[in-house]
């Protein structure tokens, strides 16, 4: 059987550049279920990727000037709001991650006009802390990321020499908030709530709104809310997107994929127990979507604002697997 026969057979007669196919296992996972466990697509069903063996950019690709030009025409009164939390030492961390302000009171120049100076030292995880977006090489399938590029081969002292946050670029494209803490009537959905493809559909029908090729989508939990007032029970579970809503997210062919919780997932899975993180995986290795975690959406939640133009602009980390960011939301 040729190896586009396979993926055939996998994804129900999709073709390999249709929207979405790539990688998809939502009838694997509705077939194996809990008892089973849960794998990834095997290499010959996720490579090449629908841009090509030597693409490295995935979902990036879509950033154009068009797409670009699209957005800016959401923009009618000019309002903003910011979507990035404060970064600061009472954030929610993981393990060792840190990240430490030390302000270095510096000296009084001696000119007459007698001018101060004061700077800071950040000791910090700058990937990985705060409102961050991930890039392709945070996350592997053994070893293996994006695009079936061979991570070890890639990585160095001075970060990955391939798919580094660097190469990301600004992104600027339609926003679209799907509110599933509105839809269901609460300001947090529950510990380990597990969002489907009903409610992802159903909250877009109550918002009157649709998903485009190209969206960045971002969904509402409600969960930001506990960020700096319950720290240990925002990094012990989350509500969020389980494999099967994910999976039909990347359908949509989204720029990229954000929440209002540290994973952009449910963590931990309730239908995939025995998998570690499985829409990461999804995401970042399958189908190329970056993914942006602990944003902070109250404020265009309480606004009922689904739809925007949408603008965020990872640091410049040479061969970083991530960077903490700012995004805003422009209307």
């Amino acid at each position: 059987m040729s190896r586009l026969t396979r993926r055939q057979a996998v994804f129900g007669g999709f073709c390999m550049g249709c929207a979405g196919a790539h990688g998809l296992m939502a009838s694997s996972a509705s077939a194996q279920g809990s008892s089973a466990g849960w794998s990834p697509p095997a290499a010959d069903q996720r490579c090449p990727s629908r841009w090509g063996a030597a693409d490295r950019r995935g979902s990036m690709n879509m950033m154009t000037p068009e797409r670009a030009k699209r957005a800016a025409q959401l923009i009618r009164t000019g309002e903003i709001v910011e979507c990035g939390q404060t970064l600061n030492q009472t954030m929610p961390f993981f393990g060792t991650r840190r990240f430490d302000v030390h302000l270095k009171r510096t000296f009084m120049n001696p000119e007459p006009n007698r001018r101060g100076s004061n700077e800071e030292l950040v000791v910090a995880e700058i990937g990985q802390v705060g409102t961050q977006l991930d890039a392709f090489p945070h996350q592997t399938i053994g070893d293996e990321g994006y695009n079936c590029v061979n991570i070890p081969r890639i990585a160095g002292r001075g970060g990955f020499a391939e798919m580094g946050v660097d190469t990301v670029g600004t992104i600027f494209t339609r926003g679209v908030l799907i509110d599933v803490a509105a839809l269901k009537g609460v300001a947090t959905l529950p510990d380990t709530y597990e969002i489907t493809p009903d409610d992802l559909e159903a909250a877009l029908r109550r918002q009157n709104t649709r998903i485009e090729e190209g969206d960045a989508v971002i969904i509402h939990t409600g969960w930001g809310l506990l960020w700096g007032r319950d720290n240990a029970r925002y990094v012990r579970s989350c509500p969020g997107l389980g494999v099967a809503a994910a999976e039909w997210v990347l359908r949509q062919n989204p720029m990229l994929m954000g929440s209002d919780n540290w994973p952009v997932e449910c963590s931990p899975s309730k239908t995939m127990p025995d998998a570690s993180l499985p829409v990461h995986q999804l995401a970042l290795a399958v189908h190329g979507v970056h993914l942006l975690e602990n944003m902070k959406l109250d404020v265009l939640a309480q606004r009922g604002q689904h739809e925007f133009a949408f603008a965020v602009q990872p640091l410049k980390v040479q061969g970083g697997s991530g960077s903490t960011v700012a995004p805003s939301a422009l209307f």
